[in-house]
């Protein structure tokens, strides 16, 4: 019982369409009309609003980070926690279970769950991103190393839990992947002002 409240409180947390909520506030419409069609910050950034796109970023990382908060002041299990509020992000209910990519939710658990790990995960996209300029590929190596490093730090039940999350990350990002590969991955940040491809962009 106490592990289903779990999941289920982490999963409605991170149901929650942040992205979509905030543009629709500042005036933009449904952001899964332009870009790429994510409800993310990477697509976020393509209004133009630098600002709204780090507040995605915060909100969903943030309920990643509160769910796992949450379940430790319980004493229920965090990483099951954050996991399901990642699953939440991704598939939500309230969009007939068609979210984000989860790279801003994956984030904020792994600061939440163990601190270091969140570090070691955001340096690496940070510098993959500066470098090559792709949002997705920055998310895919971070997701790719931390279950590792996890593991390593003697963190094995975080470790589960991240591996789950970088499993689901690679499932959203299959479009991505490819077109890293033909190279026409778009990059971080043009503006875009309609919906060119439903699965160009992530976060």
């Amino acid at each position: 019982m106490t592990i289903a409240l779990t999941a289920l409180l982490g999963y409605l947390l991170g149901s929650i369409p942040f992205g979509l909520v905030i543009t629709k506030l500042a005036g933009l419409g449904d952001i899964r009309d332009i870009g790429s069609g994510n409800i993310g910050a990477t697509n976020v950034l393509r209004t133009g609003r630098k600002d709204l796109a780090l507040a995605t970023v915060l909100l969903d990382g943030g309920k990643g980070a509160i769910a796992v908060f949450i379940a430790l002041l319980f004493g229920w299990r965090p990483e099951i926690a954050g996991a399901a509020a990642f699953l939440g992000h991704c598939f939500p209910v309230w969009l007939k279970f068609k979210g984000g990519k989860g790279v801003a939710t994956f984030m904020g658990t792994l600061f939440a769950l163990y601190f270091p790990a969140g570090i070691f995960a955001g340096a690496i996209w940070l510098a993959s991103a500066k470098l090559t300029k792709y949002s997705s590929l920055s998310a895919l190596l971070a997701a790719a190393a931390t279950p590792f490093v996890l593991f390593s730090m003697g963190k094995p039940a975080f470790a589960l839990a991240a591996l789950f999350m970088a499993v689901l990350i690679f499932v959203r990002h299959q479009t991505n992947i490819i077109r890293l590969i033909q190279g026409d991955e778009p990059k971080i940040g043009p503006k875009i002002g309609k919906k060119e491809n439903a699965d160009a962009s992530q976060a």
